[in-house]
Protein backbone atom coordinates (compact mmCIF):
# COMPACT_ATOMS: atom_id res chain seq x y z
CA UNK A 1 0.00 0.00 0.00
CA UNK A 2 1.08 3.49 -1.27
CA UNK A 3 0.33 6.44 1.55
CA UNK A 4 0.28 9.43 0.06
CA UNK A 5 2.30 11.39 2.69
CA UNK A 6 0.66 15.55 2.62
CA UNK A 7 1.56 15.92 6.28
CA UNK A 8 3.74 19.10 7.27
CA UNK A 9 5.62 17.17 9.74
CA UNK A 10 5.90 14.31 7.60
CA UNK A 11 7.75 16.25 5.02
CA UNK A 12 10.29 18.48 7.21
CA UNK A 13 10.88 16.25 10.52
CA UNK A 14 11.69 18.32 13.43
CA UNK A 15 14.88 18.75 13.23
CA UNK A 16 18.87 17.05 13.48
CA UNK A 17 20.04 18.07 17.10
CA UNK A 18 16.70 16.34 18.39
CA UNK A 19 17.17 13.46 16.78
CA UNK A 20 20.98 12.79 17.80
CA UNK A 21 19.97 13.70 21.36
CA UNK A 22 17.08 10.75 21.17
CA UNK A 23 19.82 8.19 19.49
CA UNK A 24 22.35 9.19 22.28
CA UNK A 25 19.74 8.40 25.10
CA UNK A 26 18.86 5.51 23.33
CA UNK A 27 22.44 3.79 23.54
CA UNK A 28 22.67 4.57 26.82
CA UNK A 29 19.48 3.09 27.79
CA UNK A 30 20.03 0.38 25.66
CA UNK A 31 23.48 -0.29 27.71
CA UNK A 32 21.90 -0.41 30.87
CA UNK A 33 19.09 -2.46 30.47
CA UNK A 34 21.14 -5.18 31.20
CA UNK A 35 19.53 -8.35 32.65
CA UNK A 36 16.23 -6.92 34.01
CA UNK A 37 13.45 -9.20 32.46
CA UNK A 38 10.02 -7.68 30.90
CA UNK A 39 8.00 -9.15 34.21
CA UNK A 40 9.88 -7.52 36.58
CA UNK A 41 10.33 -4.14 35.11
CA UNK A 42 6.45 -4.19 34.86
CA UNK A 43 5.85 -5.78 38.14
CA UNK A 44 7.63 -2.39 39.58
CA UNK A 45 6.61 0.15 37.47
CA UNK A 46 2.65 -0.95 37.56
CA UNK A 47 3.47 -1.76 41.46
CA UNK A 48 4.23 1.70 42.48
CA UNK A 49 1.58 3.39 39.90
CA UNK A 50 -1.48 1.25 41.02
CA UNK A 51 -0.40 1.24 45.06
CA UNK A 52 -2.92 3.22 46.65
CA UNK A 53 -3.01 3.63 50.96
CA UNK A 54 -6.65 3.43 52.80
CA UNK A 55 -7.87 4.97 55.44
CA UNK A 56 -10.95 4.02 57.62
CA UNK A 57 -13.77 7.14 56.88
CA UNK A 58 -16.43 8.67 59.22
CA UNK A 59 -19.68 9.44 57.32
CA UNK A 60 -20.22 12.06 60.27
CA UNK A 61 -17.26 13.93 57.89
CA UNK A 62 -19.88 13.78 54.63
CA UNK A 63 -22.03 16.78 55.39
CA UNK A 64 -19.50 19.09 54.96
CA UNK A 65 -17.94 17.54 52.10
CA UNK A 66 -21.23 17.41 50.40
CA UNK A 67 -22.59 21.40 50.91
CA UNK A 68 -23.42 22.65 47.57
CA UNK A 69 -25.55 25.62 46.41
CA UNK A 70 -28.28 25.25 43.68
CA UNK A 71 -25.78 27.14 40.64
CA UNK A 72 -23.55 24.88 40.87
CA UNK A 73 -25.98 21.97 40.64
CA UNK A 74 -27.64 23.70 37.46
CA UNK A 75 -24.29 24.60 35.99
CA UNK A 76 -23.58 20.42 36.27
CA UNK A 77 -26.79 19.56 34.35
CA UNK A 78 -25.78 22.22 31.80
CA UNK A 79 -22.78 20.70 31.44
CA UNK A 80 -24.37 17.36 30.75
CA UNK A 81 -26.47 19.02 27.89
CA UNK A 82 -23.45 20.65 26.36
CA UNK A 83 -21.79 16.90 26.33
CA UNK A 84 -24.95 14.98 24.83
CA UNK A 85 -25.19 17.79 22.35
CA UNK A 86 -21.54 17.36 21.57
CA UNK A 87 -22.59 13.22 21.62
CA UNK A 88 -25.39 14.06 18.64
CA UNK A 89 -22.94 16.03 16.67
CA UNK A 90 -19.89 13.97 16.90
CA UNK A 91 -21.95 10.53 16.11
CA UNK A 92 -22.67 11.31 12.13
CA UNK A 93 -24.44 8.92 10.76
CA UNK A 94 -24.24 6.32 13.79
CA UNK A 95 -27.78 5.55 14.47
CA UNK A 96 -27.19 3.54 17.45
CA UNK A 97 -25.45 6.73 19.18
CA UNK A 98 -27.58 8.84 18.38
CA UNK A 99 -30.53 6.82 19.74
CA UNK A 100 -29.24 6.71 23.07
CA UNK A 101 -28.34 10.36 22.85
CA UNK A 102 -31.85 11.22 22.68
CA UNK A 103 -32.71 9.51 25.53
CA UNK A 104 -30.05 11.07 27.42
CA UNK A 105 -31.81 14.31 26.22
CA UNK A 106 -35.00 13.27 27.89
CA UNK A 107 -33.26 13.05 31.61
CA UNK A 108 -31.76 16.67 31.20
CA UNK A 109 -35.61 18.27 32.08
CA UNK A 110 -36.11 15.46 34.89
CA UNK A 111 -33.04 16.60 36.47
CA UNK A 112 -33.96 19.92 36.27
CA UNK A 113 -37.08 19.20 37.91
CA UNK A 114 -35.53 17.25 40.43
CA UNK A 115 -34.51 20.87 42.00
CA UNK A 116 -37.62 21.62 43.65
CA UNK A 117 -38.13 18.34 44.97
CA UNK A 118 -39.65 18.27 48.38
CA UNK A 119 -40.05 14.40 49.02
CA UNK A 120 -36.81 12.69 50.60
CA UNK A 121 -35.81 9.50 49.33
CA UNK A 122 -34.78 7.24 51.99
CA UNK A 123 -32.44 3.64 51.18
CA UNK A 124 -32.28 0.54 53.60
CA UNK A 125 -29.69 -1.39 52.67
CA UNK A 126 -27.52 -4.39 53.80
CA UNK A 127 -26.96 -8.17 53.92
CA UNK A 128 -29.55 -10.88 54.35
CA UNK A 129 -31.84 -11.17 57.44
CA UNK A 130 -30.40 -7.88 59.20
CA UNK A 131 -33.97 -6.06 59.70
CA UNK A 132 -34.39 -3.83 57.05
CA UNK A 133 -37.67 -4.57 55.99
CA UNK A 134 -38.65 -4.76 59.78
CA UNK A 135 -37.27 -0.94 59.86
CA UNK A 136 -39.30 0.62 57.91
CA UNK A 137 -42.05 -0.55 58.94
CA UNK A 138 -40.89 1.06 62.15
CA UNK A 139 -39.92 4.40 60.71
CA UNK A 140 -43.14 4.72 58.46
CA UNK A 141 -44.94 4.48 61.56
CA UNK A 142 -43.04 7.42 62.47
CA UNK A 143 -45.08 9.42 60.34
CA UNK A 144 -42.30 11.18 58.95
CA UNK A 145 -42.89 14.52 56.51
CA UNK A 146 -42.61 13.93 52.85
CA UNK A 147 -39.87 10.88 53.30
CA UNK A 148 -40.31 7.41 50.80
CA UNK A 149 -38.91 4.46 51.58
CA UNK A 150 -37.12 1.70 49.30
CA UNK A 151 -35.25 -1.26 50.72
CA UNK A 152 -32.25 -3.00 48.22
CA UNK A 153 -32.13 -6.63 47.34
CA UNK A 154 -30.17 -8.29 50.10
CA UNK A 155 -26.48 -7.44 49.89
CA UNK A 156 -23.29 -10.34 50.47
CA UNK A 157 -25.65 -13.17 48.26
CA UNK A 158 -23.51 -16.21 46.68
CA UNK A 159 -23.82 -16.15 43.02
CA UNK A 160 -25.08 -12.39 42.96
CA UNK A 161 -23.55 -9.24 42.27
CA UNK A 162 -24.35 -6.55 44.47
CA UNK A 163 -23.80 -3.67 42.21
CA UNK A 164 -27.55 -2.76 41.50
CA UNK A 165 -28.06 -2.61 45.03
CA UNK A 166 -25.43 -0.08 45.09
CA UNK A 167 -27.02 1.81 42.36
CA UNK A 168 -30.54 1.95 43.79
CA UNK A 169 -28.38 3.53 46.93
CA UNK A 170 -26.62 5.65 45.38
CA UNK A 171 -29.87 7.35 43.42
CA UNK A 172 -31.44 7.86 47.05
CA UNK A 173 -31.05 11.19 49.19
CA UNK A 174 -30.34 9.67 52.34
CA UNK A 175 -29.02 5.59 53.26
CA UNK A 176 -29.18 3.53 56.51
CA UNK A 177 -26.34 0.53 56.34
CA UNK A 178 -27.72 -1.97 58.82
CA UNK A 179 -25.38 -4.61 60.50
CA UNK A 180 -26.16 -7.32 62.68
CA UNK A 181 -22.47 -6.70 64.93
CA UNK A 182 -19.12 -5.43 64.04
CA UNK A 183 -18.09 -4.60 60.29
CA UNK A 184 -16.93 -7.60 58.10
CA UNK A 185 -14.33 -6.16 55.14
CA UNK A 186 -17.51 -7.15 52.39
CA UNK A 187 -19.63 -4.56 54.95
CA UNK A 188 -17.02 -2.21 55.25
CA UNK A 189 -15.97 -2.28 51.43
CA UNK A 190 -19.89 -1.41 50.32
CA UNK A 191 -19.78 1.65 53.00
CA UNK A 192 -16.58 2.62 51.16
CA UNK A 193 -17.94 2.63 47.90
CA UNK A 194 -21.09 4.27 48.78
CA UNK A 195 -18.43 7.03 50.26
CA UNK A 196 -16.73 7.14 46.83
CA UNK A 197 -20.11 8.10 45.64
CA UNK A 198 -20.37 11.08 47.71
CA UNK A 199 -23.72 9.14 49.08
CA UNK A 200 -24.84 10.74 52.56
CA UNK A 201 -25.34 7.83 54.88
CA UNK A 202 -25.67 6.54 58.35
CA UNK A 203 -24.33 2.78 59.76
CA UNK A 204 -27.32 1.20 61.91
CA UNK A 205 -26.40 -1.37 64.60
CA UNK A 206 -29.26 -3.52 64.86
CA UNK A 207 -30.74 -6.35 66.86
CA UNK A 208 -28.65 -4.86 69.99
CA UNK A 209 -31.13 -6.82 72.06
CA UNK A 210 -29.66 -9.80 70.87
CA UNK A 211 -26.24 -8.97 72.38
CA UNK A 212 -25.28 -9.22 76.28
CA UNK A 213 -24.28 -5.75 77.50
CA UNK A 214 -20.58 -6.25 77.65
CA UNK A 215 -20.78 -7.26 74.16
CA UNK A 216 -22.93 -4.64 72.69
CA UNK A 217 -20.78 -2.00 74.18
CA UNK A 218 -17.69 -3.37 72.78
CA UNK A 219 -19.38 -4.16 69.07
CA UNK A 220 -20.46 -0.19 69.43
CA UNK A 221 -17.31 1.53 70.58
CA UNK A 222 -15.57 -0.31 67.93
CA UNK A 223 -18.19 0.79 65.20
CA UNK A 224 -17.54 4.48 66.03
CA UNK A 225 -14.28 4.21 65.99
CA UNK A 226 -13.83 3.00 62.27
CA UNK A 227 -16.94 4.87 60.98
CA UNK A 228 -18.40 7.79 63.46
CA UNK A 229 -21.80 8.50 63.19
CA UNK A 230 -24.01 4.88 64.55
CA UNK A 231 -27.12 4.77 65.93
CA UNK A 232 -27.98 1.27 67.60
CA UNK A 233 -31.57 0.06 67.46
CA UNK A 234 -33.73 -2.86 67.77
CA UNK A 235 -36.48 -2.73 65.36
CA UNK A 236 -37.96 -6.32 65.94
CA UNK A 237 -36.93 -6.96 69.59
CA UNK A 238 -37.37 -10.53 70.68
CA UNK A 239 -40.04 -10.91 72.94
CA UNK A 240 -39.18 -11.64 76.53
CA UNK A 241 -40.63 -14.08 79.59
CA UNK A 242 -42.63 -12.41 82.40
CA UNK A 243 -43.27 -14.25 85.20
CA UNK A 244 -45.67 -13.00 87.65
CA UNK A 245 -46.23 -14.53 91.30
CA UNK A 246 -49.44 -14.37 92.86
CA UNK A 247 -50.58 -15.08 96.71
CA UNK A 248 -50.94 -18.49 96.57
CA UNK A 249 -47.41 -19.11 95.35
CA UNK A 250 -48.56 -19.66 91.73
CA UNK A 251 -46.99 -18.92 88.88
CA UNK A 252 -48.02 -17.55 85.35
CA UNK A 253 -45.90 -16.96 82.53
CA UNK A 254 -46.36 -15.64 79.47
CA UNK A 255 -44.01 -13.94 76.42
CA UNK A 256 -44.31 -10.25 75.42
CA UNK A 257 -43.26 -8.19 72.57
CA UNK A 258 -41.15 -5.22 73.79
CA UNK A 259 -41.62 -2.04 71.69
CA UNK A 260 -39.26 -1.13 69.32
CA UNK A 261 -36.33 0.63 70.42
CA UNK A 262 -35.19 3.53 67.47
CA UNK A 263 -34.20 6.46 69.68
CA UNK A 264 -31.03 6.69 68.64
CA UNK A 265 -31.91 6.34 64.98
CA UNK A 266 -35.10 8.58 65.18
CA UNK A 267 -33.01 11.67 66.88
CA UNK A 268 -30.49 11.57 64.50
CA UNK A 269 -32.33 11.38 61.47
CA UNK A 270 -34.43 14.03 62.48
CA UNK A 271 -31.30 16.29 62.38
CA UNK A 272 -30.54 14.90 59.13
CA UNK A 273 -34.14 15.32 57.76
CA UNK A 274 -33.89 19.07 58.45
CA UNK A 275 -31.18 19.37 55.86
CA UNK A 276 -34.08 18.55 53.11
CA UNK A 277 -32.67 21.11 50.64
CA UNK A 278 -29.13 19.72 51.01
CA UNK A 279 -30.25 16.16 50.60
CA UNK A 280 -31.70 16.93 47.29
CA UNK A 281 -29.26 18.72 45.87
CA UNK A 282 -26.62 16.26 46.58
CA UNK A 283 -28.43 13.44 44.84
CA UNK A 284 -29.27 15.77 42.25
CA UNK A 285 -25.11 16.46 41.59
CA UNK A 286 -24.89 12.67 41.35
CA UNK A 287 -27.34 12.33 38.54
CA UNK A 288 -25.88 14.90 36.27
CA UNK A 289 -22.51 13.45 36.69
CA UNK A 290 -23.69 10.25 35.90
CA UNK A 291 -25.09 11.50 33.06
CA UNK A 292 -22.26 13.17 32.06
CA UNK A 293 -20.12 10.21 32.70
CA UNK A 294 -22.56 8.36 30.27
CA UNK A 295 -22.21 10.39 27.60
CA UNK A 296 -18.58 11.30 28.18
CA UNK A 297 -18.56 6.70 27.78
CA UNK A 298 -20.72 6.84 24.59
CA UNK A 299 -18.16 9.82 23.11
CA UNK A 300 -15.30 8.34 23.22
CA UNK A 301 -16.49 5.09 21.82
CA UNK A 302 -17.44 7.52 18.80
CA UNK A 303 -14.33 9.23 18.63
CA UNK A 304 -12.25 5.69 19.24
CA UNK A 305 -13.56 4.50 16.41
CA UNK A 306 -12.57 7.01 14.41
CA UNK A 307 -9.19 7.26 16.01
CA UNK A 308 -8.05 3.51 15.74
CA UNK A 309 -7.62 3.67 11.79
CA UNK A 310 -5.67 6.78 12.50
CA UNK A 311 -3.10 4.48 14.73
CA UNK A 312 -3.29 2.26 12.45
CA UNK A 313 -2.29 3.93 9.40
CA UNK A 314 1.01 6.08 11.39
CA UNK A 315 2.04 2.45 13.09
CA UNK A 316 2.41 0.99 9.08
CA UNK A 317 4.12 4.05 8.10
CA UNK A 318 6.33 4.31 10.96
CA UNK A 319 7.25 0.62 10.23
CA UNK A 320 8.55 1.63 6.73
CA UNK A 321 10.71 4.20 7.72
CA UNK A 322 12.57 2.69 9.95
CA UNK A 323 12.54 -0.23 7.55
CA UNK A 324 13.98 1.78 4.54
CA UNK A 325 16.37 4.02 6.84
CA UNK A 326 19.15 2.23 7.38
CA UNK A 327 21.21 5.32 9.34
CA UNK A 328 19.90 5.50 13.02
CA UNK A 329 19.59 9.15 12.84
CA UNK A 330 17.45 9.40 10.13
CA UNK A 331 15.04 6.49 11.22
CA UNK A 332 14.54 8.21 14.63
CA UNK A 333 14.28 11.55 12.81
CA UNK A 334 11.62 10.32 10.68
CA UNK A 335 9.38 8.28 14.13
CA UNK A 336 9.97 11.70 16.00
CA UNK A 337 7.76 13.58 12.74
CA UNK A 338 5.77 10.74 12.43
CA UNK A 339 4.38 10.60 16.13
CA UNK A 340 4.40 14.40 16.11
CA UNK A 341 1.94 13.95 13.19
CA UNK A 342 -0.46 11.55 14.66
CA UNK A 343 -0.40 13.67 17.99
CA UNK A 344 -2.10 16.13 15.77
CA UNK A 345 -4.22 13.91 14.11
CA UNK A 346 -5.75 12.47 17.24
CA UNK A 347 -5.78 15.26 19.34
CA UNK A 348 -8.34 16.96 16.52
CA UNK A 349 -10.30 14.04 16.84
CA UNK A 350 -10.69 14.28 20.67
CA UNK A 351 -11.17 18.24 20.30
CA UNK A 352 -7.65 18.64 21.98
CA UNK A 353 -6.35 20.89 18.90
CA UNK A 354 -2.30 21.40 18.97
CA UNK A 355 -0.07 23.58 17.08
CA UNK A 356 2.38 22.87 14.94
CA UNK A 357 5.14 23.58 17.47
CA UNK A 358 3.19 21.83 20.27
CA UNK A 359 3.13 18.59 18.61
CA UNK A 360 6.59 18.61 18.00
CA UNK A 361 7.16 18.86 21.86
CA UNK A 362 4.45 16.60 23.14
CA UNK A 363 6.18 13.89 20.60
CA UNK A 364 9.64 14.64 21.75
CA UNK A 365 8.30 14.23 25.59
CA UNK A 366 6.65 10.82 24.03
CA UNK A 367 9.54 9.62 23.08
CA UNK A 368 11.79 10.51 25.74
CA UNK A 369 9.54 9.19 28.65
CA UNK A 370 9.37 5.75 26.55
CA UNK A 371 12.89 5.65 26.35
CA UNK A 372 13.48 6.39 30.51
CA UNK A 373 10.56 3.66 30.97
CA UNK A 374 12.66 1.28 28.83
CA UNK A 375 9.46 0.42 26.66
CA UNK A 376 11.73 0.80 23.78
CA UNK A 377 14.24 -1.51 25.09
CA UNK A 378 11.97 -3.86 26.21
CA UNK A 379 9.64 -4.14 22.77
CA UNK A 380 12.77 -4.61 20.90
CA UNK A 381 14.19 -7.20 22.79
CA UNK A 382 10.46 -9.09 22.93
CA UNK A 383 10.06 -8.80 19.61
CA UNK A 384 13.43 -9.64 18.38
CA UNK A 385 12.75 -12.92 20.40
CA UNK A 386 8.89 -13.61 18.36
CA UNK A 387 10.70 -13.25 14.96
CA UNK A 388 13.41 -15.76 16.42
CA UNK A 389 10.67 -18.48 15.84
CA UNK A 390 9.84 -17.53 12.45
CA UNK A 391 11.96 -18.05 9.38
CA UNK A 392 12.63 -14.28 8.56
CA UNK A 393 15.95 -14.41 10.56
CA UNK A 394 17.92 -13.67 7.56
CA UNK A 395 16.41 -10.21 7.72
CA UNK A 396 16.07 -9.66 11.32
CA UNK A 397 17.82 -6.92 11.73
CA UNK A 398 15.38 -4.82 9.18
CA UNK A 399 12.24 -6.37 10.23
CA UNK A 400 12.78 -5.89 14.03
CA UNK A 401 13.38 -2.34 13.39
CA UNK A 402 10.48 -1.72 11.34
CA UNK A 403 8.22 -3.82 13.29
CA UNK A 404 9.40 -2.26 16.84
CA UNK A 405 8.57 0.97 15.17
CA UNK A 406 5.20 -0.12 14.16
CA UNK A 407 4.51 -1.43 18.50
CA UNK A 408 5.80 1.77 19.79
CA UNK A 409 3.74 3.78 17.11
CA UNK A 410 0.72 2.04 18.12
CA UNK A 411 1.29 1.89 21.79
CA UNK A 412 2.18 5.96 22.08
CA UNK A 413 -1.28 6.10 19.90
CA UNK A 414 -3.35 4.21 22.49
CA UNK A 415 -1.59 5.55 25.37
CA UNK A 416 -2.76 9.23 23.53
CA UNK A 417 -6.22 8.04 23.44
CA UNK A 418 -6.60 6.53 27.13
CA UNK A 419 -5.20 9.88 27.73
CA UNK A 420 -7.21 12.45 25.63
CA UNK A 421 -9.87 10.25 27.25
CA UNK A 422 -9.00 11.65 30.75
CA UNK A 423 -9.93 15.08 29.77
CA UNK A 424 -12.92 17.27 30.20
CA UNK A 425 -15.22 17.09 26.67
CA UNK A 426 -15.35 20.64 25.90
CA UNK A 427 -11.79 21.19 26.09
CA UNK A 428 -10.48 22.70 22.84
CA UNK A 429 -6.81 23.04 23.90
CA UNK A 430 -3.72 21.05 23.42
CA UNK A 431 -1.41 23.64 25.12
CA UNK A 432 -0.76 22.32 28.78
CA UNK A 433 0.15 18.24 27.83
CA UNK A 434 0.59 16.33 31.63
CA UNK A 435 3.17 14.11 30.94
CA UNK A 436 2.52 12.47 34.57
CA UNK A 437 -0.85 11.36 33.54
CA UNK A 438 0.56 10.45 30.03
CA UNK A 439 3.28 8.19 31.77
CA UNK A 440 0.48 6.28 33.46
CA UNK A 441 -1.95 5.78 30.57
CA UNK A 442 1.35 4.95 28.58
CA UNK A 443 2.19 2.13 30.99
CA UNK A 444 -1.05 0.61 31.04
CA UNK A 445 -1.08 0.26 27.43
CA UNK A 446 1.80 -1.31 27.22
CA UNK A 447 0.90 -3.95 29.83
CA UNK A 448 -2.15 -4.81 28.16
CA UNK A 449 -0.37 -4.96 24.93
CA UNK A 450 2.46 -7.29 25.87
CA UNK A 451 0.36 -10.69 25.62
CA UNK A 452 1.87 -12.95 23.78
CA UNK A 453 -0.94 -13.93 21.67
CA UNK A 454 -0.86 -9.97 20.62
CA UNK A 455 2.55 -9.88 20.08
CA UNK A 456 2.64 -13.01 17.60
CA UNK A 457 -0.35 -11.94 15.51
CA UNK A 458 0.98 -8.09 15.44
CA UNK A 459 5.09 -9.52 14.54
CA UNK A 460 3.42 -11.76 11.59
CA UNK A 461 1.03 -8.61 10.10
CA UNK A 462 4.53 -6.63 10.47
CA UNK A 463 6.42 -9.07 8.52
CA UNK A 464 3.42 -9.26 5.84
CA UNK A 465 3.76 -5.46 5.10
CA UNK A 466 7.24 -4.62 5.30
CA UNK A 467 8.92 -7.55 3.20
CA UNK A 468 6.74 -8.14 0.39
CA UNK A 469 5.90 -4.63 0.05
CA UNK A 470 9.42 -3.07 1.46
CA UNK A 471 10.57 -1.76 -2.04
CA UNK A 472 6.92 -0.06 -2.91
CA UNK A 473 7.11 1.47 0.63
CA UNK A 474 10.03 3.13 0.01
CA UNK A 475 9.23 5.00 -3.03
CA UNK A 476 6.20 5.89 -1.31
CA UNK A 477 8.54 7.59 1.94
CA UNK A 478 11.13 8.67 -0.18
CA UNK A 479 9.01 10.85 -2.72
CA UNK A 480 6.94 12.32 0.23
CA UNK A 481 9.68 13.72 1.39
CA UNK A 482 10.58 15.84 -1.61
Amino acid sequence: MVWKLKRPILVGGVGLSFALWMLESWHDKFMQFGEFSLLSLLAVGSGLWLFKQKRPFRTDEQLDEMAIDRATVENTIANSAIAINKLVEEAGDCGEALEKAALLQEKIPQLQSELDRESIKLTVTGGKSVGKTALIEVLQNQKLTSVEFQETSPLFIQGNSDTAAIENAVKSDFVLFLTNGDLTETEFQSLQQLKAENQRLMLVYNKQDQCLPDERASVLLSLKQRIGNVAAIAASPQPIKVRKHFEDNSVQEWMEQPAPDIQDLKGQLDKVLTQRQQLVLATTMRKAKLLKAETKDLLNGVRKFRATPVIEQYQWIGAAAAFANPVPALDILAAAAINAQMVMDLGGVYQQKFSLEQAKTVAGEMGSLMLKLGLVELSTKTISTVLKSNAVTFVAGGVVQGVSAAYLTRIAGLALIEYFEQQEIAANSGSEFNLEKFGESLQQVFAQNQQVVFLQGFVQQGVKRLLPKAEKEVVAIENAAV
